[in-house]
């Protein structure tokens, strides 16, 4: 399998979904969202059209489809056909909300060359532990049953759109350049000339994303103080600004530099709230705030609020109804007060 460079936010490795593709018994199909499969019925009825077999074309009800753990056997086989994206996302997710609308409007200007299964964090648990998506949103591929990690946080679209096109080419390398079309889609470019535009993004939040584009991280992160500024209830801007901080942290740092720091000075708080960055990056969240609440109780004054505000700033990007949030927030107010 040919893997897809990194992106700002890493890229997590392959994860062993063998017990899932060669699982022995099949849960009964549900009667609607589900994928269908070769031979099965289409959710809403309907067969599947002919040539569903692997490397061929099929037809689908939709390019964008809700994943269960019942119905994620269904996309592996699909999975044969068309590379297939994995959104791993949750309501209450506030980056979560910035990336699907990406995700969704690249799945559709690709036209039946890769679809997006999108899992719902909150109620398909085993799909989450199989994807170890220690953060969300966390983004996967699967390309003939195999799966890849892509990347973690909310990118913008540029970055995204470079990632769809990686996958593409890895699919093609290894034989998955089918196509597959919706069941009663009309035809490609009387949906093109009916397609909605999309919202526009608040201003702030737009010239955000476009200096994230260029790399400005410092720019990015005055629009996004800005939008605080103006409405301190936006958390879209609130989880932007922690993300694009983080970047702009870790810019022009190696991995191996940070690590062998931190290893040298497990009391020195610069360098373990730059190695706390790094396991956020990579999705090792439980790694990064037990790193930090282990040294608040060690120090006092600007180096406990410095790993104070850190926190807070990580608390913001997870999500703060994650549970590991919840149980940090409590360990941390214990050890300030």
């Amino acid at each position: 399998m040919t893997n897809v460079p990194p992106t700002p936010s890493g890229l997590r490795g392959a994860v062993d979904l063998s017990s899932l593709v060669d699982r022995a018994q099949r849960p009964p199909q549900p009667t609607g969202g589900a994928v269908a499969g070769p031979g099965s019925a289409a959710p809403g009825g309907g067969p599947v059209a002919p040539g569903s077999e692997a490397g061929g074309d099929l037809t689908v009800p939709s390019l964008v489809l809700d994943v269960t753990d019942q119905t994620f056997q269904d996309v592996l086989q699909l999975s044969t056909v068309v590379p297939v994206i994995v959104d791993i996302w949750a309501e209450w997710c506030g980056p979560c909300k910035q990336l699907s609308p990406i995700l969704e409007q690249l799945t559709a200007e690709y036209d039946g060359r890769v679809l997006l299964a999108k899992v719902d964090a909150d109620t398909n648990p085993q799909l989450v532990q199989a994807f170890q998506a220690q953060s969300i949103p966390t983004v996967a591929a699967l390309i003939g049953g195999r799966p890849l990690g892509l990347f973690v946080g909310a990118l913008p679209e540029a970055q995204v759109r470079d990632v769809y096109e990686q996958v593409l080419a890895a699919a093609a390398e290894n034989g998955v350049s089918g196509r597959v079309t919706v069941d009663g889609a009309a035809p490609a470019d009387a949906a093109e000339q009916g397609e909605p535009e999309p919202e526009p993004l608040p201003p702030h939040h737009q010239a955000a994303y476009d200096a994230i584009e260029q790399g400005d991280y410092a720019t990015a992160i005055q629009e996004y103080k800005t939008a605080i500024a103006q409405d301190p209830h936006d958390q879209m801007a609130v989880a932007g600004l922690a993300q694009v901080s983080l970047l702009d942290r870790l810019n022009g740092h190696t991995a191996d530099d940070i690590r062998a720091a931190a290893a040298a000075g497990p009391t020195d708080v610069t360098a373990q709230l730059a190695v706390a960055d790094l396991d956020i990056s990579g999705g090792h969240v439980e790694d990064a705030f037990g790193r930090l609440l282990d040294l608040v109780p060690t120090v006092f004054g600007d180096e406990r609020e410095a790993l104070r505000v850190r926190l807070v700033e990580y608390f913001e990007l997870i999500g703060g109804d994650d549970p590991r949030v919840v149980a940090a927030r409590r360990r941390l107010a214990s050890a300030l007060y």
